[in-house]
């Protein structure tokens, strides 16, 4: 990799295909001047784990219930003792109605994306033609340098 790199292959990838499996280096630092690049291009940045996801479509695209840890706290009333169930609004969504009016879209930029199963990886790969202002870029492994490939075909293989 040079040492000033411009993104624009990766910008000129991820507009056409619009899911991206990324090959970071374990040490970092590279991604970060690609998601700079990325938001200079016209897209705001959002960056999220993979880890505690739960259902993909369901906490990206949906309203969906969560239930922190009751820590030994009973709810009232007759029901099950396992706390309350608080309802958050979906987060590409709202993202999405807050992009400021010349924005180009939302970049979903995936840390620990490895632990995710083909089905959540699909579904990923399908959200930018469900939602075309939405770009995703999973990172799915570690390489010596950053290289990036579809996600369609990384699913494939």
């Amino acid at each position: 990799m040079a040492l000033l790199t411009t993104g624009g292959q990766l910008i000129k990838d991820l507009e056409t295909h619009g899911a991206i499996a990324a090959y970071v280096p374990l040490e970092g630092g590279f991604e970060g001047r690609y998601r700079r690049r990325i938001r200079s291009a016209g897209y705001k940045s959002l960056s999220i784990t993979a880890r505690g996801l739960g259902d993909v479509a369901a906490y990206l695209t949906g309203v969906h219930g969560v239930r922190p840890p009751h820590l030994g706290k009973k709810s009232t009333g007759s029901g099950a003792a396992v706390g309350y169930t608080y309802f958050v609004p979906p987060i590409v969504t709202s993202q999405i109605a807050h992009l400021p009016p010349k924005s180009k879209g939302l970049l979903l930029w995936i840390i620990e994306g490895h632990i995710l199963s083909n089905q959540e990886l699909e579904y990923l790969a399908n959200l930018p033609k469900i939602e075309p202002r939405v770009k995703v870029v999973i990172e799915v492994g570690g390489e010596r340098y950053f290289r990036w490939s579809p996600l369609t075909q990384v699913i494939a293989a």
